[in-house]
């Protein structure tokens, strides 16, 4: 059979990861790994990580980043930019090359990217403009660069995003005459105020003729205080500025994101505080997802390095023994073990493309069904929530013509469905609100652990600083991103909310049946467990929904965290694994398009299929574990559990031949060629 030649190259991921026809995104990747690997590695190479202070040869990355043409990725083409169109799929693939090699240096990137964030989610034309033209690098002048200010400096006060200590006030008001605020907010961890011209922060309502909260935008030349603070000491993500900043300043009410009306004598804030984070947060959650995932495909070829030279250059072998040549890699569990991280790895970097692409997709839907629902006269967060209701059975309807061949579907049903932007928004939506929080959950947290598998292969080299490909640091950083733009158990609440909608469990059930096909066409990749695993995931479900406990206290409720989180634990890695799938199954029907692809295409598509194999059978398993603890954890004294029983059972049937895969991907690492030395400083 044939096996992997060569570690997959940018032709490769290009059509696993649907980007293989966009040129800008091809060429934003180059820019984005020139910088990673030459100044970024250079400076950890240096040490330039043990400072907690931003220091000149830091400073010297927002230049590099100019240069490279990173800044300027946000931006649409009016404004400065190169992109046109959404851009989610291209921060995520920035994020990725970048945490390649450090993380903190992808933060220092998508910082400003997060300032900008609120004005082009919910900001009126006149401020997207003004503010994302200043943030465009210029021959003739420097760049604004901004800081996000949500959190509060005191402890445990801004953990819930609900509650803010920063005030703002009507400092006057005159006839006639714009309205000046007075704005007060001390910031904590506020990544970006080393060098940031402008803030947009979060502040609350302290005046009775003010109606709500809001984001205000802050500059630097505002009148009063704007004080960058103090640098935050930090473990990780040293080549990022964090500070804790203090605001004080007078500000006109143009600043409020989204604009403002002035109803009975009161500034009524077009969007609150909350508004405009839930729209920013839904997004720059996926980027983040996938910088611990870089970490984890980063890792794979500084590891088989380790195992091949581990016994070189001392008396333990002779050149062209065994030993010599395979090292570690002589013995099973060592690629073994590797194999399973790779594994992880794909499934994490397929899920957060996956809904990086499908918020490219959702962005130009919600502008699109915005503008219908306002030709309607609908408005507002509360009408806009009533008319989507009303569209549900149709957006099912249209989840369900999804997964119907296209030459088997009723393609001018199918057509006006997808025309009405109503019920299309409510259909992506319904998957994007599962999708985003599932890869920041599980790429972050479940990554973190993965990560650890990594450093303890480099077993005797011992974890230190300087071990190759610096996955030291990574660990250390991944730790982090598991808390970054909201912690775990935010996550997993919004994920138990999102997966109970009836369309996305229309989706759960397609999903199923898609596997099962696969299964059918493929049954080397592993599409039997995904769909068993989902199949007893959904049965577990639906029984929590049905049933009480004891007390007659319903299982499956909002505020019962401890039926609802292992569950939503649970699916992530199923709906991973089975984008994973998907991806290989690209490749292989893509592949003999690409004549550099071509040559290898065999051994890449046996090769990934294995991985995927392994992947579904760790994320069935686990499934399976969580779903028996719930449901015989739970269940009713004399309930029926002979469904659930056999559901388990037909998962661990489908693991049938997963073990050959773990071991015929373990020996291909063995031999896979690579290159003579990492492409960036140890």
């Amino acid at each position: 059979m044939e096996t992997l030649r060569t570690l997959p190259g940018d032709d490769v991921r290009q059509i696993m990861w649907r980007y293989a026809d966009r040129f800008d995104l091809q060429m934003a990747v180059q820019s984005a790994r020139s910088v990673a690997r030459g100044v970024v590695a250079r400076m950890v190479a240096d040490g330039v990580r043990h400072s907690h202070e931003w220091t000149e040869q830091k400073d010297s990355l927002l230049k590099t980043f100019d240069e490279a043409g990173i800044t300027a990725v946000f931006l649409d083409p009016h404004q400065g930019g190169f992109i046109e169109g959404p851009k989610n799929m291209a921060l995520s693939l920035v994020a990725f090359e970048l945490s390649w090699v450090d993380a903190g240096a992808a933060t220092c990137s998508l910082a400003n990217n997060l300032a900008l964030s609120p004005i082009h989610e919910r900001g009126t034309t006149e401020q997207r403009d003004h503010y994302m033209t200043l943030c465009a690098p210029a021959p003739d002048r420097a760049p604004w660069r901004g800081a996000f200010a949500l959190t509060e400096p005191i402890p445990y006060v801004g953990v819930d995003t609900g509650v803010l200590t920063g005030k703002v006030r009507v400092d006057s008001w005159e006839e006639g005459q714009e309205p000046i605020l007075h704005v007060e907010k001390r910031g904590r961890f506020i990544t970006g105020m080393d060098f940031a011209n402008y803030a947009t922060a979060a502040v609350d309502t302290a005046d009775p003729r003010i109606k709500s909260s809001c984001i205000i935008i802050l500059e630097e030349t505002d009148p009063g205080l704007f004080d960058r603070g103090a640098p935050t000491l930090k473990m990780v993500h040293q080549l990022s500025s964090t500070r804790d900043p203090v605001f004080n300043l007078k500000v006109p009410a143009s600043r409020i994101v989204g604009g403002y009306t002035v109803k009975d004598g009161c500034i009524v804030p077009n969007y609150s505080h909350s508004e405009v984070i839930a729209a920013v947060f839904h997004r720059t959650r996926v980027p983040v997802a996938l910088m611990t995932t870089a970490k984890l495909l980063s890792a794979v070829e500084p590891v088989i390095r380790y195992q091949r030279g581990r016994f070189r250059g001392g008396d333990a072998c002779e050149a062209g023994s065994a030993k010599f040549e395979l090292g570690l890699q002589q013995k099973q569990d060592a690629v073994i073990r590797l194999a399973e991280v790779w594994a992880a790895g794909e499934a994490g970097a397929s899920l957060g493309f996956a809904t990086a692409r499908l918020f490219d997709q959702l962005d130009p839907t919600e502008k699109a069904k915005d503008a219908a629902l306002a030709a309607k006269g609908v408005s507002g967060a509360r009408g806009q929530m009533t008319a989507l209701k009303k569209v549900q059975p149709e957006a099912i309807e249209y989840v369900n013509l999804l997964f119907v061949p296209e030459q088997e579907r009723d393609a001018a049903r199918f057509a006006a469905l997808d025309a009405d932007p109503v019920v299309k928004y409510q259909a992506l939506e319904a998957e994007a609100g599962v999708l985003c929080p599932a890869c920041k959950l599980w790429n972050t947290g479940h990554g973190a652990t993965v990560m650890r598998e990594a450093v303890a292969m480099m077993g005797g080299y011992g974890i230190t600083e300087d071990c190759p490909g610096f996955l030291f640091h990574k660990w250390n950083d991944s730790q982090l991103e598991a808390t970054y733009e909201g912690p775990e158990c935010v996550q997993r609440r919004q994920m138990s909310i999102t997966m109970a909608s009836d369309i996305f469990l229309a989706y759960v059930d397609n999903y199923i049946a898609e596997m099962e096909r696969v299964a059918a066409s493929n049954p080397e990749t592993g599409a039997a467990s995904v769909a068993a695993g989902l199949t007893l995931w959904k049965h577990t479900f639906d029984f929590l929904s049905a049933n009480k406990d004891a007390d007659g206290k319903k299982l499956y409720h909002s505020n019962r965290q401890a039926v609802t989180f292992p569950l939503a634990d649970a699916l992530c890695p199923l709906i991973a694994t089975r984008l994973q799938i998907l991806d290989v199954l690209e490749l292989a029907a893509k592949g003999p398009e690409n004549p550099v692809v071509a040559e290898g295409l065999e051994g890449y598509v046996a090769f990934f299929s294995d991985l995927a194999r392994v992947q579904a059978a760790k994320a069935a398993g686990e499934a399976a574990k969580a779903c028996a603890s719930l449901v015989y954890g739970y269940a009713p004294a004399g309930a029926d559990l002979t469904a659930f029983a056999g559901l388990r059972a037909a998962v661990d049937a489908s693991l049938a031949g997963c073990g050959a895969a773990r071991e015929r991907a373990g020996q291909a690492l063995t031999q896979v060629m690579i290159p003579e030395a990492l492409d960036y400083p140890m």
